[in-house]
């Protein structure tokens, strides 16, 4: 029987009088990727922390690869933790920070780390600290798989990199994923990276678990519910029969097939929207331009006024001309004038 990757049962975390965590029970298979998602506050990092063995559960338990993180201090060498802050020292060299990390993890893999640090040309002699933020993640990742680690645990890796560094990231996590085999939990907010390369999907609300799932099983086992706003028939945009409910999409495809019948009925209910919204429009504009039955316009008509108007912006500035015309001959007569009179008294 397979152990699973990490196992929760009745899992609390208090903090003073604020749960983070309250009665999480869940687990979790191995050889997944797992997407670990929630808003902020639900109790995410303090799970993987618990994982860790970095907190103790106020009640309950964890176990991780079959084990408790704090009482058996030999699970550290099997998991891979990169924190959200990247904590390297800034002080220490690319190639210091390797030889740090061998010289703490047993199971290292120097060649493994230094070959993915050059493979993404990054200087062995610069200064971590000069690093840029895509390029400290790549080394927090190197060092993490360089552990050799049966689970990989990712606290919002992709919170502080630019759209292409994430994709580089994922690239070579899924990567160190199919060659290696590793299990990895990775928290992010980032649904649309995650969608790409998860096929298990844990849900944190207010530090309980909300869902627990095979992406496949969930994709599923759920509806998609779409109408208008007021009172009305409501249209189910995709049903399917208990009988398809069948296993989880096979390892390899990733979550973006999995993902694909939820966005196509994303999309369906968006154009249900839009052409609400223009047909509100197209009414409200005719309700616009038509007045109400049984009255008359006051004055001209519109296209009458129009006309009326253009004649007599058309007559002031024929006026305007005018006058500039005359100031123009009035001041050259007076200019006439003083020459002459100057002439006559020499």
């Amino acid at each position: 029987m397979n152990t699973a990757a990490l196992e929760a049962s009745s899992l609390s975390r208090r903090y003073g009088s604020t749960w983070a965590l309250r009665d999480c029970s869940l687990s979790l298979p191995t050889a997944r990727v797992i997407a670990l998602v929630g808003p902020n506050g639900a109790g995410k990092t303090t799970l993987l922390h618990l994982a860790t063995g970095l907190l103790q559960p106020t009640s309950g338990s964890i176990h991780v690869l079959g084990e408790l993180p704090g009482a058996n201090p030999e699970i550290l060498g099997r998991v891979g933790f990169v924190a959200q802050e990247m904590p390297l020292y800034g002080n220490f060299t690319v190639a210091e920070m390797l030889r740090f990390g061998e010289q703490l993890n047993p199971t290292w893999d120097q060649q493994l780390a230094v070959s993915r640090v050059e493979s993404l040309s990054i200087p062995l002699s610069q200064k971590v600290g000069t690093l840029s933020g895509g390029q400290r993640g790549q080394v927090s990742l190197a060092i993490a798989l360089a552990k050799r680690p049966e689970l990989l645990l990712l606290d919002e890796p992709l919170a502080s990199l630019d759209p292409l560094a994430r994709r580089d990231f994922l690239a070579a996590l899924m990567e160190s994923v199919a060659e290696h085999g590793v299990s990895v939990l990775l928290s992010s907010h980032l649904i649309s990276d995650l969608e790409r390369v998860c096929d298990h999907l844990v849900v944190l609300r207010n530090g309980r678990v909300a869902v627990d799932g095979g992406i496949g099983d969930l994709v599923r086992s759920h509806r998609l519910v779409s109408g208008p706003r007021h009172a009305g028939a409501l249209t189910v945009d995709r049903e399917c029969p208990a009988d398809e409910r069948a296993e989880p999409p096979a390892r390899g495809r990733g979550g973006a097939e999995v993902f694909q019948d939820a966005r196509q009925s994303r999309r369906r209910a968006d154009a249900h929207a839009r052409v609400q919204r223009a047909r509100r429009d197209a009414d409200a504009r005719r309700r616009y331009r038509e007045p109400p039955l049984g009255l008359a316009h006051v004055g001209p008509a519109p296209q009458q006024g129009r006309a009326v108007a253009d004649r007599n912006r058309l007559s002031d500035l024929r006026d305007l001309a005018a006058r500039g015309r005359a100031a123009s001959r009035a001041g050259i007569a007076r200019s006439g004038a003083a020459l002459r009179s100057a002439e006559c008294r020499r």
